[in-house]
């Protein structure tokens, strides 16, 4: 089997769409195909970029043509419209997968829990169905609101995640600072294009007390840090 065939192999089995790292573990399963080289995952990368069966969906996502239909990306319009609604919960997903993989309590809000990542349900993905009563109501009801939570052993939280895809950033850090009396990292997730916008906003008198401890991470950060988290767990034995 050629390499391409592998990969090409493995999109159907995953749906007609996956990640580069769900790809980079999938094909290497396929013993017919020989990779015979030292650098496998550079060859999957090139052949998603290259071959014309395969198109990029957003940073990190692949998809195959034949799906488009099925995927709900054959209209332009239409695809549109849907990735601008996917791509949150897109990154809600990573979020919560790597949260999982550390061993974390990972919540998203019940109004999310039907969105998918990769054509699974948020709800599916995430580790707790109901937030910890972790405070008093006031604050557990406004964290129930915050995109990504990750909790700790002990049911308090340690990062909380704020994915701006398209809306304010502003609302968000808001969210934060309401939040602030809890030791937990406050971290804006959102195009890189975005950045010099949180450091512009992060700097009013307003957010003094959450400016030190509130965070920005570009979109293709999160998604390196997905993959080798992925990749890291798929390993049976780590030094």
């Amino acid at each position: 089997m050629k390499q391409h065939e592998a990969v090409i192999q493995s999109l159907e089995k995953l749906g007609g769409q996956a990640t580069l790292a769900q790809l980079y573990i999938e094909a290497m399963k396929i013993k017919e195909c020989k990779w015979a080289t030292k650098t496998p995952f550079a060859s999957i990368r090139r052949i998603v970029q290259t071959r014309p069966e395969i198109f990029k969906v957003r940073p990190g996502l692949w998809a195959l043509h034949s799906y488009k239909s099925e995927l709900g990306l054959a209209d332009e319009t239409a695809a549109q419209v849907k990735d601008t609604e996917q791509s949150h919960s897109y990154y809600q997903g990573l979020l919560v997968t790597i949260g999982n993989l550390r061993g974390f309590g990972t919540f998203t809000p019940n109004q999310d829990k039907n969105k998918k990542f990769v054509g699974t349900p948020l709800g599916d993905i995430r580790s707790l169905q109901e937030i910890p009563q972790f405070s008093y109501d006031f604050f557990v009801k406004r964290s129930r609101t915050i995109d990504v939570i990750w909790f700790n052993a002990r049911q308090m939280p340690n990062s909380m995640f704020e994915v701006e895809h398209s809306t304010d950033i502003q609302n968000s850090l808001v969210k934060f600072y309401d939040l602030k009396d809890f030791h937990a990292r406050m971290i804006i997730v959102a195009h890189e294009g975005r950045r010099g916008e949180f450091e512009q906003k992060i700097q009013y008198n307003a957010f003094d007390a959450i400016k030190g401890r509130t965070n920005f991470l570009g979109y293709n950060a999160l998604v390196k840090q997905y993959e080798y988290e992925l990749l890291q767990a798929s390993q049976s034995f780590v030094i």
